[in-house]
């Protein structure tokens, strides 16, 4: 209870400038009466207590869990040869699903394929996108986990990844650019971050020769930049297979 206690005030600092800034523009600013005052005074009491409890179990179970998993996949009594790259491919898979699994339960995704599906009028599909996601989360968080164990240097797998970006950028239609990026971003939130934070720090604390500080950090850029890869290739793939089609 003095757990729950102490995250109740915590959270409440957190969202209260979010309160004062949107009630203060509708009232002080556009000088308008706040539609639903009771229905949304309701949601924000439910959206404090809820991430309360988010933060709570993020802390009790996800945490702990992520770097748990990481140090028994890399313990000599699982590993061959603690000294070879090739030895971790379990690591890699299990980083590969986790990366998938967390990116299609994030919320954030789902509501901007919701909307991406609604703008585009259906042509954007809702489970396509996040599955499309999902692989590229799924790949990042494998080489990023690889980068962790060979103990290469993040910035230049971040350089190369955005290097291949821009020209995908460059050859992809304008119309899907804006949402791939999107992509990107909306993959970093309550599910993944969490999860992927602590299997990279402790995947840094159980191989000899890492610094969790310095080796630790960075999964999450892989987490952001990958789908963006993943999303442009795929409408990259469609448009050459439709541009194949012969005319009916």
């Amino acid at each position: 209870m003095m757990n729950l206690t102490h995250e109740l005030i915590q959270t409440l600092w957190a969202v209260l400038p979010i309160v004062v800034i949107l009630f203060g523009f509708q009232v002080v600013i556009l000088k308008q009466k706040i539609p639903h005052l009771k229905r949304i005074i309701v949601g924000f009491i439910l959206v404090w207590i809820g991430l309360a409890f988010l933060i709570i179990g993020l802390e009790q179970a996800l945490f702990p869990l992520g770097k748990l998993m990481a140090i028994q996949l890399t313990s000599l009594d699982f590993i061959d040869n603690p000294n070879h790259w090739q030895s971790y491919y379990w690591v890699y898979i299990f980083a590969g699903c986790i990366g998938f699994a967390t990116t299609i339960a994030e919320p954030s995704l789902l509501a901007v394929a919701i909307k991406a599906n609604q703008v585009s009028g259906g042509f954007i599909k809702v489970k396509a996108l996040r599955v499309t996601v999902a692989i590229g989360v799924a790949i990042g968080i494998s080489l990023g986990s690889f980068r962790i164990v060979v103990g290469w240097p993040l910035h230049y797998f971040i350089i190369g990844g955005y290097i291949i970006v821009l020209i995908q950028t460059y050859l992809s239609p304008k119309s899907i650019i804006a949402l791939a990026y999107d992509s990107g971003g909306v993959t970093t939130s309550i599910v993944t971050v969490p999860i992927i934070a602590a299997l990279g720090l402790g995947l840094s604390s159980a191989i000899e020769g890492r610094n969790p500080l310095i080796d630790g950090f960075g999964l999450i850029a892989f987490a952001s930049l990958f789908p963006i890869i993943s999303v442009l290739t795929y409408v990259q793939i469609i448009n050459f297979l439709n541009h194949d089609k012969p005319n009916q």
